[in-house]
């Protein structure tokens, strides 16, 4: 029988990463002709043959929505291309925070994407760190949900820091701080915050003890990079020598670049699962999913267990 052969393709404003991934995958990325019209509706066509292949399309669905629809037009032509399977790698899933219906005739996004990704033909996602592990049961099909934390982690011995303290900016992130002080041995601490609208926090509380501590503040994402900054204040208020914050997506909307320069926090570290729109901070540090992604895929495609990729 003979083997099964992989391709790679990628929405345009993903392509930096999906470069980097390919780059460790050992493979090019497939070529993809852009048809445009006038009025901004655009017609993505695969430039090469995907009949009974493994295809793998690389594009985080960020804002604007036409992110996500690029990457569903992709999908449906790989679909009626005769691919055997698609595989929809995508490092930052939008619209991951509406996972529940918190508020009268609100809209649960995530499953809608869920939804459209896999009405669109998509056999299997490939994500790194949903806003709610949850998520993943929104699909029908398997979902590799991989955690920044197998880069975040060694990234944090290197630092070799004394009297390590793990910070988590919000109840909803305890879990995911305790889990990284069990690797790195090290205490939690939690700040409790009250919010009255989106990305405006009113009142935080510490709960824990960071006198004299080295501390890193845990996120999955940064948007206005308001409750980090928050929380870097009072930690340094309650006596931290050193504040620090890791994220997976740097969102970095709205002031998040001026907050963050202007901050009392050291350095902050994200991943490349969105582009940066500038470098305007240079506290901000990036580090590469792509060694990640391409591991993961390779091991997909010659049918490997992804378990030793796994450490949160």
């Amino acid at each position: 029988m003979a083997e099964q052969l992989s391709y790679l393709f990628c929405t345009r404003t993903s392509r930096d990463l999906a470069e980097k991934i390919a780059q460790y995958y050992g493979q090019e990325l497939g070529k993809i002709n852009f048809q445009e019209f006038s009025d901004g509706e655009f017609e993505p066509v695969l430039d090469e043959s995907v009949r009974g292949g493994r295809v793998f399309l690389i594009g985080s669905t960020f804002p604007p929505a036409d992110n996500l629809l690029e990457l569903l037009l992709m999908i449906d032509a790989a679909k009626r291309a005769s691919a055997k399977s698609i595989t929809v790698v995508i490092p930052y899933f939008g619209l991951a925070r509406q996972d529940r219906k918190d508020k009268p005739r609100a809209p649960i996004g995530a499953k809608l994407v869920a939804n459209l990704l896999t009405a669109a033909g998509a056999t299997r996602i490939m994500t790194m760190d949903l806003h709610a592990d949850q998520i993943q049961g929104f699909f029908e099909i398997p979902v590799d949900h991989l955690y920044a934390s197998t880069i975040f982690v060694d990234y944090i011995r290197d630092l070799n820091l004394e009297d390590l303290t793990i910070a988590s900016p919000d109840m909803g992130g305890a879990k995911r701080a305790k889990n990284y002080a069990g690797h790195l041995g090290a205490e939690v601490v939690i700040a409790y915050k009250e919010r009255k609208k989106a990305n405006v926090v009113e009142e935080m509380f510490l709960i824990g003890d960071v006198e004299g501590k080295n501390v890193i503040l845990i996120d999955d994402m940064i948007d206005t990079a308001g409750t980090l900054c928050k929380a870097a204040d009072i930690l340094m208020e309650k006596g931290a020598k050193t504040v620090r914050a890791m994220a997976t997506h740097g969102v970095l909307s709205g002031k998040a670049y001026e907050n963050i320069e202007n901050s009392k926090l050291l350095e902050v570290i994200v991943t490349d699962s969105i582009p940066l729109k500038n470098h305007l901070s240079s506290k901000i540090k990036v580090l590469s999913c792509a060694p990640l992604f391409a591991d993961v895929m390779k091991m997909v495609h010659e049918h490997r267990s992804i378990s030793s990729k796994f450490i949160i």
